[in-house]
């Protein structure tokens, strides 16, 4: 049985990610980058959002895949390097792996030891496969190494996770897909608009699944800079913004709250 590879490119610089994270908490209106919510915690919590039934998404995909899987195949054409992009526990790709003929399979994710794990239990299922794991935020720039191996690739970025980028860096981020592709092909998932009584409760689920995903991004704060974020002062508000067209969450003080962090 083959054993999975694991590279981690461009570790955080970590002077850099304090100032980032610092500029984006001091802000008039504080905002995080989403890439924040998945440490190894937070990707495991992303992983049980996806079973619950409110988070129509995840279902949603499958079923396109199993009604349709054959005319996405012809559509697409074998993948020989299927790069998979937020992969997570992998299993959205592993449904391809048959019907696109995949004999390299490119699992890429932020959070590098949550993805040792998926690539681990994976590789289990398919011996015969090459797996590489490449932890990497991609959400800046996409830059595969080497040892992706040449194109034509097949890059998969499903779960509507395009709409994490405004529309101008959702287009610089599909430029740049364009160039790793090498020839090759983009599958991607994108959600339609819905009634607000489908979306808010797939972001705010009654088991507040969703809600201890977004409260944990305190608990990553506190590891990364040093601060003394309480999670108990805070909860959880997700709505959908007609005006932008998108779910936000947000992070809501229940009583008058005094951050503090080393320098702050």
């Amino acid at each position: 049985m083959n054993a999975p590879r694991l590279i981690q490119i461009a570790r955080d610089d970590p002077e850099a990610m304090r100032a980032e994270l610092i500029v984006g908490l001091t802000a008039p209106c504080a905002a995080l980058a989403p890439k924040y919510l998945y440490d190894a915690l937070g990707s495991r919590l992303f992983a049980a959002i996806t079973a619950l039934p409110e988070y129509y998404p995840t279902r949603t995909e499958a079923a396109i895949f199993r009604a349709h899987l054959g005319e996405i195949a012809a559509a697409v054409g074998p993948a020989s390097t299927l790069v998979d992009l937020g992969a997570g526990n992998c299993e959205k790709a592993a449904r391809l792996f048959d019907a696109l003929a995949v004999r390299r399979y490119v699992a890429v994710d932020i959070s590098a030891d949550y993805l040792k794990e998926s690539l681990d239990r994976l590789q289990y299922q398919h011996p015969a496969m090459e797996m590489l794991g490449v932890g990497l935020d991609f959400s800046q720039t996409l830059a595969l190494p080497v040892e992706v191996g040449p194109g034509p690739r097949t890059l998969f970025y499903p779960g509507s996770s395009i709409g994490n980028f405004t529309p101008a860096e959702a287009l610089d981020f599909l430029r740049q897909v364009h160039v790793a592709c090498e020839g090759g092909a983009l599958l991607i998932g994108v959600d339609l608009v819905k009634p607000v009584s489908v979306l808010e409760p797939a972001y705010d689920d009654a088991l507040q699944v969703t809600a201890a995903f977004n409260r944990n991004l305190l608990l990553h704060l506190n590891r990364l800079i040093g601060s003394d974020f309480d999670i108990a002062d805070w909860r959880h508000v997700a709505f959908f913004n007609a005006a932008a067209s998108r779910i936000e969450m947000h992070l809501e003080a229940v009583r008058d709250a005094m951050v503090r962090w080393p320098g702050g």
